[in-house]
């Protein structure tokens, strides 16, 4: 009796995480359509000034970008919740920081924030492109909540039997009760903040589903105007075996 009540515990939370995710992404999905279609109807009708075109069109952009993000980062949560069969292979947390560093180059530009990979080669065992969306969701969070004139720095320092990665920054800092929400499927600290750039608010859950499948360990440090730094312990000897 006691199994079967645990069963049907699971399966009923089970459920409710469902239908949950299924409302959020709903919600998340019909928001930039609905201002895509407002866009393109004023467009339509020709109200928009022709020299407020340019701007239409960069909003149309960007509202469909952030669709696409959204749906890349749905499958790869449902591939995560379903346990699909992901090849390992070696992979060097250093190479990769540095890997993401470069595609994140530009956006750190413009964000007056600098970037700096320090550290060991760092190598692991895994899904090379979990890991990889790991430093890059840490990475991409570290500079959009960072200040002009800020910085961003990833760590990889190897251990006895684990390697652990970290990134560090000098940015706006998260207060203590948010520490274990922010990995929630699309929660977000600072909606105001949240809206001015493209986001998903799934970044971080994939960040911790990813971390899970490869057995790791997360732990966040971080004070209001602070900073955060978030760190991740792989254990190699587990990982290998």
């Amino acid at each position: 009796m006691v199994i079967l009540a645990f069963d049907v515990t699971e399966q009923v939370n089970a459920e409710r995480n469902r239908r949950e995710f299924t409302a959020n992404v709903s919600h998340e999905l019909k928001t930039p359509l609905q201002s895509i279609i407002g866009s393109a109807e004023l467009m339509e009708s020709g109200i928009v000034k022709e020299d407020d075109v340019p701007r239409f069109v960069r909003h149309i952009r960007n509202e469909a970008s952030r669709l696409v993000y959204l749906i890349d980062d749905i499958i790869q949560l449902s591939q995560l919740d379903e346990g699909t069969d992901m090849p390992h292979e070696d992979v060097s947390l250093r190479v990769l920081s540095e890997e993401v560093c470069e595609i994140l180059a530009d956006a750190a530009k413009l964000q007056d924030v600098s970037l700096e990979v320090i550290g060991d080669d760092g190598v692991v065992n895994g899904v090379r492109r979990l890991l990889y969306a790991i430093v890059y969701s840490l990475c991409d969070n570290a500079i959009k909540y960072n200040y002009p004139g800020g910085s961003v720095k990833i760590s990889v320092a190897e251990k006895p039997g684990s390697v652990c990665l970290s990134v560090q920054d000098t940015g706006l800092g998260i207060a203590p009760e948010h520490h274990d929400k922010v990995f929630q499927r699309f929660y977000r600290v600072d909606k105001s903040h949240s809206k001015q750039s493209i986001g998903t608010g799934l970044g971080l859950s994939i960040v911790k589903h990813a971390v899970q499948h490869h057995n790791g360990k997360i732990t966040i440090e971080s004070k209001l105007k602070k900073g955060t730094k978030i760190s991740i312990q792989f254990d190699t000897q587990e990982i290998e075996s």
